[in-house]
């Protein structure tokens, strides 16, 4: 009896260490001539090297995952093999939630074959899905994540192997409220978040920036995903007497959040802000005329920013899909899985039967070795706890609330901030 409690005790904890969820052990630490303290992924000859994708591509948010996947057919369809291995690529929709990020995860992490993934979308998809694949062995690099706390020094170790290409938001909060400050030269805000790990994180770090530039923060609010009704919400702002709402939230309760505003006695000339969660024309559709004058910042994309580089990128994307890009991160996540390849290619080792062999902490070493890498977005060097990206931030504002006419990075949205010569 005694032996069968320890049992379910074991059995207990380490489905509550993945929230739940069974996750396969790692696979044996020796295999072929590769030995490695987390486990080994063999790829035999003739077949494909798999990568995964984990990202929200149904619903309104489903253009930032899109947009992200293009972004890594791109970076496939460039590199066409690696170490003489064809890529497949496959992926998981995670919805742009917690529960959406864990079943996602917990899906991949049960595939023994997936070398490495691509995600997620959504800082509420990778705080619990993120240790449940680094449990497997299959470190991730999000190019789309920016909640500061999924990088900050005091991490728990479940993220070891999470990294990102994106930007921290602690960087773009900043950048907002210096705008804001400087160039607007307002002195009032309200801030709005829905409860996330990315609103919540990014209202909070522009809120900080904004005081120590001697703003004021008239209220702190939050409304709920699946809201639908910010009226209530909206009227306590008015309350306030802000001259600037910023609410770096997401598609639907965004375009609510702008319509309604427009119809709040006291807030019908206040200016609306928002952030990279809003940069789809989406949001364009789902708040219409109230979307035009509208503030967001977002990454910088600007020739004169990223180079020639970028324009030649920009170039494949619209010729393979036929569309102007649905989002902001597919440069990130080209970038994203190229450091995957290249960290593939610096570990994987083959035998004499052509079989390929890749260390699952070896290929997370070398991810986290990254330094002065070009990419499309930058010089990327990663640190210990997995920033990798080489940030930069822009202010964009939206020209007209039609999606008909989204033209990102260009006339619409059109950045305005920083000004580049």
């Amino acid at each position: 009896m005694k032996r069968l409690q320890i049992l379910i005790t074991l059995a207990v904890s380490v489905l509550l260490a993945v929230g739940g969820y069974f996750v396969p052990a790692a696979p044996a630490a020796t295999m072929g001539p590769v030995t490695d303290p987390i486990g080994v992924v063999k790829v035999s000859k003739g077949q494909p090297l798999t990568i995964a994708y984990w990202q929200v591509i149904t619903g309104p948010n489903g253009n930032l995952g899109i947009d992200v996947r293009n972004g890594i057919e791109i970076a496939i369809d460039d590199k066409k093999a690696v170490l003489g291995f064809p890529i497949k690529l496959i992926g998981e929709d995670s919805g742009c939630n917690a529960e959406g990020g864990t079943t996602a995860a917990t899906k991949l992490a049960a595939n023994s074959q997936v070398v490495a993934a691509i995600g997620s979308t959504c800082s509420s998809e990778a705080r619990p899905g993120a240790p449940i694949l680094w449990k497997a062995g299959i470190a991730t690099v999000s190019p789309a994540n920016t909640a500061p706390d999924l990088t900050d020094s005091k991490r728990s170790a479940d993220y070891d192997g999470y990294l990102r290409t994106a930007h921290n938001d602690l960087i773009q909060g900043a950048v907002g409220a210096t705008f804001v400050r400087t160039v607007l030269k307002l002195s009032k805000v309200a801030t709005i978040h829905d409860g996330s790990p990315y609103a919540e994180g990014l209202a909070n770090a522009f809120a900080a920036s904004f005081k120590k530039q001697g703003g004021t923060i008239t209220a702190a609010e939050a409304v709920n995903v699946g809201d639908t009704d910010m009226r209530p919400v909206l009227t306590k702002i008015a309350a306030t007497k802000p001259e600037l709402i910023y609410f770096p939230i997401f598609v639907a309760e965004g375009g609510f959040i702008a319509r309604q505003s427009k119809e709040v006695s006291g807030l019908e000339k206040v200016k609306l802000m928002g952030a990279d969660g809003l940069f789809d024309p989406n949001f364009l559709k789902a708040a219409g005329d109230a979307a035009t004058g509208m503030y967001q910042s977002s990454p910088d994309t600007r020739t004169e920013v990223l180079g020639s580089v970028y324009t030649v990128f920009l170039k494949k994307y619209e010729t393979k899909f036929g569309t102007k890009p649905l989002s902001i991160f597919h440069a990130h996540a080209y970038d994203a899985a190229n450091i995957i390849f290249a960290a593939i290619e610096k570990v994987g080792k083959t035998d004499s039967a052509g079989n390929l062999y890749i260390g699952r902490k070896a290929l997370r070493d070398a991810l986290f070795a990254t330094k002065g890498w070009k990419g499309v977005t930058g010089t990327l060097t990663c640190n210990p706890f997995g920033d990798c990206a080489d940030p930069h931030l822009a202010v964009y504002q939206i020209t007209a609330g039609d999606p008909s006419k989204w033209d990102p990075g260009v006339t619409n949205p059109k950045p305005i901030y920083p000004v580049v010569k």
